[in-house]
């Protein structure tokens, strides 16, 4: 196992690399930068250059490539080139936020998904067929709803209409109620496309599991359907839902991005879009790079997971 984790925090590198880079490349291909943004209609000219040059942004391209990694190999962020705060300090500030929102989808997601999935299969598997049919129909509905859409919806609902839930405000970690009612409907958003995908691996995952010999035998001697379903079919069949879930929670750090800026929660996916509105170029290099690497350190994770629920695999 260890010459596989490894294997793996090699892949890791070289991928971060190549993230860093296309991104680096990519910012610089958008028309304008944060000079041009910042004076507006302000400053042209030899104004404009002279901005430019005390923000550094007149070096040549390769040497301010060669200048952000060689601070990047010293875990030197920088500062943002429009406020000239640390970038680190507004990370550690923003995470915490979008970390909260995206373990709590996921788990929200999972505790729903899953039982709901495993009964569609069981059913289907009894020959039952209405309830797996609602399940498919339902998830092909929530599937095509867009994120966007569905979040002004329950806003409208629960924080205009009924004014049970806040649409904005602050965020305060020292009180967990006001807390848990300013994330719930971002969670409750996020959740339900998650829920709809989790809840269609499980189905199809429990259901081709319940056809197997070894289900057949259990009932032969006498297992009760709790024990069949729950013990032997669904933890045989976890092996799918884990990458599932694995790859969840990377999509939800790009599911937050929309959502926080719905909501105005100051978390990673605000400051990214403000970021590339600013053409903040550390900003927003440093903020993807992080998000690059929670992917991939999940889907490591994910994989080392795998032996613990199925001993049969071998790295």
């Amino acid at each position: 196992m260890l010459i596989y984790a490894g294997k793996k925090l090699l892949q890791m590198l070289v991928t971060l690399f190549g993230v860093v880079t296309l991104v680096f490349f990519a910012m610089r291909l958008i028309p304008g930068d944060a000079a041009s943004v910042m004076a507006g209609e302000n400053l042209s000219g030899a104004a404009l250059e002279r901005m430019r040059e005390q923000l550094g942004l007149n070096e040549p391209l390769w040497a301010q490539y060669l200048d952000f990694m060689g601070n990047l190999l010293r875990f030197d962020f920088g500062q943002t080139i429009t406020t000239n705060l640390p970038v680190s300090k507004l990370l550690l500030s923003a995470l915490p936020i979008t970390i909260t929102i995206a373990v709590c989808t996921i788990a929200l997601a999972v505790l729903i998904a899953i039982p709901l999935g495993t009964l569609a299969a069981y059913m289907a598997n009894k020959g039952k067929r209405w309830l797996d049919n609602a399940l498919t129909w339902v998830a092909m509905v929530l599937d095509l709803m867009p994120s966007f859409w569905m979040a002004l919806l329950l806003m409208l609902l629960f924080s205009l209409t009924l004014k049970w839930l806040p649409a904005t405000g602050p965020i305060q970690f020292d009180d967990m109620g006001l807390l848990l009612k300013r994330l719930a409907l971002p969670i409750v958003i996020l959740a339900i496309g998650q829920v709809a995908t989790l809840a269609r691996i499980a189905r199809t995952s429990v259901l081709e599991v319940l056809n197997e010999d070894y289900i057949r035998a259990s009932r032969a001697l006498g297992a009760s359907e709790m024990l069949v379903v729950f013990r032997h079919g669904l933890r045989n069949a976890l092996l799918p839902i884990i990458t599932v879930v694995g790859l969840s929670f990377g999509n939800l750090l790009n599911g937050t991005v929309i959502t926080e800026f719905i909501f105005a929660l100051p978390g990673a996916g605000t400051l990214l879009v403000n970021g590339i509105n600013s053409r903040d170029y550390p900003l927003v290099q440093v903020v993807i790079l992080v998000y690059a690497f929670i992917f991939i350190a999940v889907n490591l994770l994910t994989d080392l997971v795998y032996k613990k629920f199925d001993p049969r695999v071998q790295f």
